[in-house]
């Protein structure tokens, strides 16, 4: 036995055929009643302060919509742009195997490090465009509002679900 006392083995033992099943449905019961316990209620989210910018009236026609490439990304890295009160510049996964950097005016919005891993909605086939002498290749779409009676502008990155992969193409 080498130094193992009996109380420390273990005894093997039998159980009827069906034990599994009727463990298998004594948890069901429980996670069933837990379940008719825990009471969700959706988040209050009050409308009533915000403006909405009018729709456009110019219409666009199918064609020229489509030209647009709207992907899914991945944020890989996010970090302030020096000398910028207002930039983030982003490391993107696009599904392509090549970084995509795209810089976002929205530092007041948003703290890098709470965006890194998110899934966002990009529009990648804008021409580069050079800020701070960095190129940005694309733009990440946003949700903007003010609020009534105020210059005041609410911004939220639209995300998506993470399950979404990088590169998935929006129709």
């Amino acid at each position: 036995m080498s130094g193992f006392g009996i109380a420390s083995e273990k005894v093997p033992t039998m159980k009827s055929l069906d034990a599994d099943k009727k463990a298998n449905k004594a948890s069901e019961s429980a996670v069933k009643e837990n379940c008719d316990q825990i009471a969700i209620e959706p988040e209050e989210i009050d409308f009533s302060n915000v403006k909405i910018e009018p729709l456009f009236e110019e219409m666009v026609d199918f064609d020229t919509f489509s030209k647009s490439d709207f992907r899914a990304v991945k944020v890989k890295a996010c970090e302030a742009v020096k000398k910028s009160k207002k930039l983030l510049q982003f490391t993107l996964d696009d599904g392509t195997g090549t970084d995509r950097i795209i810089l976002s005016g929205i530092h007041a919005y948003y703290e890098p490090e709470e965006l890194v891993g998110k899934t966002l909605i990009a529009i990648t086939n804008l021409p580069p465009r050079k800020m701070m002498g960095i190129e940005s290749c694309g733009m990440l779409l946003s949700a903007v509002n003010n609020l009534k009676d105020s210059e005041d502008e609410e911004l939220h990155l639209l995300m998506v679900d993470n399950h979404i992969p990088a590169g998935a193409k929006l129709y």
